[in-house]
C-alpha cells in the first residue's frame, strides 16, 4: 500500500504551483499536454485552483508526483524554494519503489519475465484470462472507465480489435493514430499520440495499460508519451464486444436523408452508389495562400443524393471507383453552406466498395470526345435519353470504329461523330464497343 498522502500531496502542489510566474505555469501546462492531460488553452484561475486534485485523479498520486518533478526540471524550477517542497514526495517515491523491488517482488524466470503464481493442487488447463490473474485491486477495466473512474497506475488488458492508418496533425502533437481496442466488458476508442509505438501496436494482439488518460466527455482513453504499454497473452473477448471495437475509429453510417437535417461540421459515415464522378480541379483556399486538388462525387442510396468532395490527396480514394459501384465511405464531416448539405473528406476518410458496378448492354450514341491520347478517351455519350460522360481505352475505341492509332486518331474520330454503337458498360467504362447493326 502507498504511504503517499494524496491530501498531503494535493496542498504541497498548490504551494508549489503558487511560485510559478506566468510563462513557468504555461509551460509546464504545455508539458502536462505532451504527457496526455488535455488542458485549456487559456488559464483560468479555476483551473489553477483545480488542476492538483484532477491530476491525482487522472494519474494517481505516485505518477504525478513523477510528472510535476520532471516539469519543474524542464521549466527549470531548481531553486529550494520548489525543491524543498518536492523532495520529502520524491524521498516517499524513491522508498516505496525499493520496498517493491525488494520484498513485493514478483517470482521471474531466469529471463526475467514475470511467472503468475499458481495454486497448488490446481489441474492444468486452458490460460486464464490475464485480467482474471491480476489481483482486482490493481486492475481496472473498460466498464470502470465508463463510468467515470480514472486509470492512473491501475492495469487496463485490452484486445486491439481494429487499427487506424497513421495521420499527421498540424497542431499540437504531429503524428497520431486510433485503435478500437475491447477487454470482456466493453469497448472503447483509442487515441494513441505521436508515431513512435505505430509499428509496435497490431491488430488482434493484447496488451496492459497503464497511466493513459481517459477523457469521459468523448468517452476516448488517450494514449501518451507517459502511459506504458506491454504485451500480454490473449483471452476471450465476447463476439458482441468485438463488434462494438470494430465500429469504434469510424464515424456512424446515416442515411443521405438523415444527413440532410445534422446540420453543419457532424462527423458521419455513409454508404450508396456512386452516380456521378467529378474531375480534379485545383482550387484556391480562402483561410491559407494555397491552391489544393478537390474532386467531387455525387452519392445516392434509395432516400436521396448528396455531394461528397475529396481534398488533396483524399483524391486518391477513388482509384479503382467507378459509376455505379456501391462505396461505404467513411469518417466524413458535414458542409452546410446555403442551405445546402455536402459531405468534406477529413484526415481519416476511406472508401471501400461494396459492390462492383454491373455489366449492362446498351445502346450509344457518341456525340462528342471530352479527352483523348493513344491510351485512353473520354467521351460524351448519349444513352437511354441521357447525355453521360464515360471513359475507354483507345485501342478499343479505335477497334469499334473501325480506326487506327495515328498521330491523327482525334481527328478521325471527330469525322466518325456522332456514332451508334453497342456497348457493354461498367459504372462509367466501356468494356466492349462495336458498331450499331
Amino acid at each position: 500500500m502507498s504511504n503517499i498522502s494524496e491530501d498531503e500531496w494535493r496542498d504541497t502542489m498548490t504551494k508549489i504551483f503558487e511560485k510559478l510566474e506566468v510563462h513557468q505555469f504555461r509551460k509546464m501546462k504545455e508539458l502536462l499536454n505532451k504527457s496526455g492531460y488535455d488542458s485549456p488553452t487559456k488559464v483560468t484561475t479555476k483551473f489553477k485552483m483545480e488542476l492538483p486534485k484532477n491530476l491525482i485523479q487522472t494519474f494517481g498520486a505516485e505518477e504525478s508526483i513523477r510528472l510535476v518533478n520532471k516539469a519543474m526540471k524542464e521549466i527549470p524550477r531548481n531553486d529550494a524554494g520548489v525543491q524543498d517542497l518536492l523532495r520529502p514526495f520524491m524521498d516517499k517515491l524513491k522508498k516505496q519503489e525499493e520496498g517493491r523491488d525488494t520484498s513485493s517482488q514478483p517470482k521471474t524466470d531466469p529471463d526475467g519475465a514475470e511467472k503468475p503464481e499458481q495454486n497448488q493442487g490446481a489441474s492444468s488447463g486452458p490460460a486464464h484470462s490475464p485480467q482474471k490473474m491480476f489481483k482486482s485491486d490493481v486492475t481496472k477495466t473498460i466498464r470502470d472507465l465508463k463510468a467515470g473512474e480514472h486509470l492512473g497506475q491501475k492495469v487496463l488488458t485490452v484486445k486491439v480489435v481494429h487499427k487506424s492508418d497513421l495521420y499527421e496533425n498540424q497542431t499540437r502533437t504531429k503524428f497520431y493514430f486510433h485503435l478500437g481496442v475491447a477487454d470482456e466488458t466493453d469497448a472503447i476508442k483509442v487515441v494513441v499520440f505521436g508515431s513512435e509505438r505505430f509499428p509496435d501496436i497490431k491488430k488482434d494482439h493484447f496488451y496492459t495499460i497503464r497511466y493513459a488518460v481517459m477523457e469521459h466527455k468523448e468517452k476516448v482513453l488517450k494514449i501518451a508519451e507517459i502511459t506504458r504499454m506491454s504485451e500480454t497473452g490473449p483471452f476471450e473477448v465476447p463476439r458482441n464486444v468485438v463488434l462494438e471495437a470494430e465500429k469504434l475509429i469510424f464515424s456512424p453510417v446515416y442515411s443521405i436523408r438523415d444527413i440532410q437535417s445534422l446540420g453543419d461540421k457532424k462527423e458521419v459515415s455513409v454508404e450508396g452508389t456512386v452516380k456521378e464522378i467529378g474531375v480534379i480541379k485545383s482550387m484556391e483556399m480562402r483561410a491559407k495562400p494555397e491552391k489544393r486538388d478537390k474532386q467531387a462525387f455525387e452519392l445516392e442510396d434509395g432516400t436521396g443524393s448528396i455531394i461528397v468532395d475529396l481534398w488533396g490527396e483524399d483524391t486518391k480514394h477513388l482509384s479503382g471507383i467507378s459509376n455505379g459501384d456501391v462505396v461505404l465511405v467513411n469518417n466524413l464531416k458535414t458542409n452546410l453552406f446555403n442551405n445546402r448539405v455536402s459531405l468534406n473528406s477529413t484526415n481519416s476518410t476511406r472508401i471501400t466498395k461494396v459492390q462492383s458496378a454491373l455489366v449492362q448492354s446498351v445502346n450509344i450514341t457518341i456525340l462528342g470526345i471530352s479527352k483523348v491520347d493513344l491510351i485512353s478517351a473520354e467521351l460524351e455519350v448519349q444513352i437511354n435519353g441521357q447525355v453521360k460522360t464515360l471513359e475507354v481505352s483507345c485501342p478499343l475505341l479505335a477497334e469499334g470504329l473501325g480506326l487506327r492509332l495515328e498521330d491523327d486518331f482525334r481527328a478521325k474520330l471527330l469525322e466518325k461523330v456522332p456514332f451508334p454503337a453497342e456497348a457493354q458498360i461498367q459504372g462509367n467504362k466501356i468494356k466492349q464497343l462495336k458498331a450499331a447493326a
